[in-house]
C-alpha cells in the first residue's frame, strides 16, 4: 500500500495544480454554485468519459484523465461548499487563493484517510476493477447524491452527501492512477 500512498499524492497534486492555476484565473467564482450545481458538473465529465468510453472515441481534445481531475476538483469544492456554505454574492465569493488551498487540500487530505482505510479493507481490489466499472460507480454515487439533495439531505440510513463525495474522489484518482500508469507504460 506504500506505492499506492505515493501514487495517490501525485494524483492529488495535479489536482491541486491545476485547481490552483484556475483559481488565480478565475477566482473562486465557484464559490457561487449551490451543491446540487457542482453534481450536475461531476455528472457531466462521467457522462462524458461513459460517451467517449462507448463511442470508443472523442471528438473534443481533452480526453478522459482531464475530466478525472475535474470529478475530483468539483467533488473537493461541493465538500468545501457543504462545510463553509454557498457564497450568495460577489463580497462572499472571493476567498484568498491561500485560504481555499488550503480547504481544498485539507478535503483531499481526508479523502485520503478514508481511502486508505477502505484501501486496506478491500485489499486494493480496484486495481483489478475496469476504468469503465470506476465510471460507473461515480455516476451510481452522482446520482446516489442527487437522490439524497433531492430530499433535502435527510437520509434515513444511507451515508450522506459528504461521504458519496469523498467516495467519488477516491474512485476518480483510482481511475487516474491506472490511466496514468497505462500511459507511462
Amino acid at each position: 500500500m506504500a506505492n499506492t500512498s505515493a501514487q495517490y499524492d501525485e494524483i492529488i497534486k495535479r489536482c491541486l495544480d491545476i485547481f490552483s492555476k484556475k483559481a488565480i484565473d478565475y477566482g473562486t467564482a465557484w464559490r457561487i454554485l449551490r451543491t446540487p450545481s457542482l453534481t450536475d458538473q461531476i455528472y457531466i465529465k462521467a457522462n462524458r468519459i461513459r460517451s467517449i468510453q462507448e463511442k470508443g472515441e472523442a471528438r473534443v481534445a481533452e480526453g478522459i484523465i482531464p475530466e478525472f481531475i475535474g470529478i475530483v476538483n468539483y467533488s473537493a469544492m461541493a465538500l468545501i461548499q457543504l462545510e463553509i456554505g454557498v457564497a450568495n454574492d460577489a463580497a462572499q465569493m472571493e476567498m484568498a487563493p491561500e485560504k481555499v488551498t488550503d480547504l481544498f487540500t485539507q478535503k483531499l487530505q481526508q479523502a485520503k484517510a478514508l481511502m486508505m482505510d477502505k484501501n486496506h479493507d478491500y485489499d486494493e481490489a480496484w486495481r483489478q476493477m475496469r476504468i469503465s466499472s470506476l465510471d460507473d460507480i461515480i455516476l451510481m454515487k452522482i446520482f446516489r447524491i442527487k437522490s439524497i439533495e433531492d430530499h433535502e439531505g435527510n437520509t434515513i440510513i444511507s451515508e450522506g452527501l459528504d461521504a458519496n463525495y469523498y467516495d467519488i474522489i477516491n474512485y476518480s484518482v483510482f481511475a487516474l492512477i491506472r490511466l496514468i500508469l497505462e500511459e507511462e507504460k
